[in-house]
């Protein structure tokens, strides 16, 4: 793959073109040296180790979709790092216990719907914060490792 890829930088770009039709099978969508070297050089990666996983694909359609309009209702894109809808976290702050509760849309935190865990914490505490981490759940999830 190695030798593969610093040949691309040795192609005129009549090869690369032809490189690409050999890789896309379809004629190569323009001259640009540094276009067709960089998606040549994706693609050969792709083959060799693997492409996007479907999980990341489906995200990407999603947010596409969104950009460009297509989609009726904003499609709502669940973070990995989010636990299971129902789980409450707790935190104590400066000796006062917080309760936060994972909704679908997002999080509850004394009636109030925020879109982040970063909104809780900022609301919590007045300052800025990651929410992952302000929760604990930065840490947990790195021991799973």
């Amino acid at each position: 793959m190695l030798a593969r890829l610093a040949a691309l930088k040795r192609m005129s770009v009549k090869e690369l073109k032809a490189e690409w039709e050999a890789l896309f099978a379809v004629p190569a969508p323009n001259n640009s040296r540094g276009y067709l070297e960089m998606r040549l050089a994706w693609r050969i990666q792709e083959l060799t180790l693997g492409g996007l996983s479907c999980e990341t694909r489906k995200m990407l359609d999603l947010l596409a979709n969104e950009i460009d309009g297509k989609s009726d209702r904003k499609a709502i894109i669940a973070d990995a790092r989010n636990p299971v809808i129902g789980t409450r976290l707790v935190r104590e702050w400066d000796g006062v216990e917080h309760t936060v509760t994972v909704m679908r849309d997002g999080f509850d935190w004394q009636g109030r719907c925020f879109k982040s865990l970063s909104a809780v914490a900022k609301a919590i505490t007045g300052t800025q914060w990651n929410g992952y981490r302000f929760f604990g759940l930065r840490e947990a999830r790195r021991d799973k490792r």
